[in-house]
């Protein structure tokens, strides 16, 4: 294909008319600087009139006012709470991204239901593996004299229905998270995720069985011995909202879950432990602190546990 080799035409001024054409004189010079000196001064005017106008704006402004109080705060002089007071506790290691989601969330959800409590992180740092059953037993040991009734919480796991139950369970345990509207586990014999007890009772199971390092399998020996102490099982009734009641903020496909089964860690898995619970326990507590996250207070409890790796070897990470 042929291009023309015409090109645009470009405008050109004549000679004559350009200031700068010829040569250069004195009085083209100073005409030059005296526009150079207006255009400055000009310049410099505008500033000073932007600054001036945006110090009087802020004059203008009303002064800063202190943050709000939180609200919803719980009052302990406030008949209407009740005489009761629970102790959330949270077994945990290193999902502080769900830890920032669940506390407030909590802590806003258990006030709007005027329900007195406290926030307990039972922060495992030893090197062990993960042993949900061990740290609700230490969070039930250090909870303090001024609860009477305990929670054990998943962290990943909030209600969505207000209509859920988080009242004084003074007939028996009361499993909140029940089978039929926890999102991913459906059996009838589950009573993970959120289970609530009078310390009197959990006190009857000798707390939960020390031997289930690793994820899962804790909830189900604890069933067992819910059984064996003869304690009726409540769960929600009314609650039309099903698989949608909870919302799991777990990624699972991010952060996995330690689910290895060692050989004779599978032949005890099944079994019920029969002297194991409050009465072997056996952690150290590294720090205590309490935090504020988004207004929700919360005490982290960091403890370091212990394991005989006679019984069970399964504890160490291998």
């Amino acid at each position: 294909m042929m291009y023309s080799s015409k090109r645009k035409p470009v405008l050109y001024f004549k000679e004559e008319r350009r200031f700068l054409s010829g040569k250069c004189t004195v009085y083209k010079l100073f005409g030059l600087c005296m526009v150079l000196l207006l255009v400055s001064l000009l310049w410099l005017q505008l500033s000073c009139s932007g600054e001036m106008s945006s110090l009087l704006h802020e004059e203008r402004r009303p002064p800063p006012q202190p943050p709000c109080p939180p609200t919803n705060r719980q009052a302990d002089d406030d008949p209407s709470w009740g005489p009761h007071k629970l102790a959330l506790i949270v077994p945990f290691r290193e999902r502080f991204d769900e830890l920032l989601v669940f506390v407030p969330f909590m802590h806003d959800f258990l006030n709007k239901k005027k329900i007195r409590h406290k926030i307990l992180v039972i922060n495992q740092v030893d090197h062990y593996r993960f042993n949900r059953a061990s740290l609700i037993n230490v969070g039930f040991l250090e909870s303090g004299n001024d609860t009477d009734y305990l929670a054990m919480h998943d962290v990943d796991l909030l209600p969505l229905n207000e209509a859920l139950d988080y009242g004084f369970p003074s007939e028996g345990p009361f499993h909140v998270a029940s089978p039929e509207l926890h999102p991913l586990y459906h059996y009838k014999t589950y009573v993970g995720g959120i289970l609530m007890l009078t310390k009197k009772h959990y006190h009857m199971c000798n707390g939960m069985s020390n031997r289930f390092w690793g994820w899962g399998r804790e909830d189900d020996e604890f069933y067992r011995r819910l059984r064996k102490a003869e304690l009726q099982l409540f769960r929600p009734s009314g609650i039309t909202t099903g698989y949608k009641t909870f919302l799991h903020i777990h990624d699972s496909a991010w952060r996995k879950r330690d689910q290895k089964r060692v050989a004779s860690q599978k032949q005890e898995q099944f079994k019920v432990d029969p002297e194991g619970g409050l009465s072997n326990l056996r952690y150290e507590v590294e720090s205590r602190r309490d935090l504020s996250i988004s207004g929700a207070p919360c005490t982290v409890i960091s403890v370091r546990l212990q394991c005989d790796t006679d019984l069970t070897p399964w504890c160490l990470l291998t």
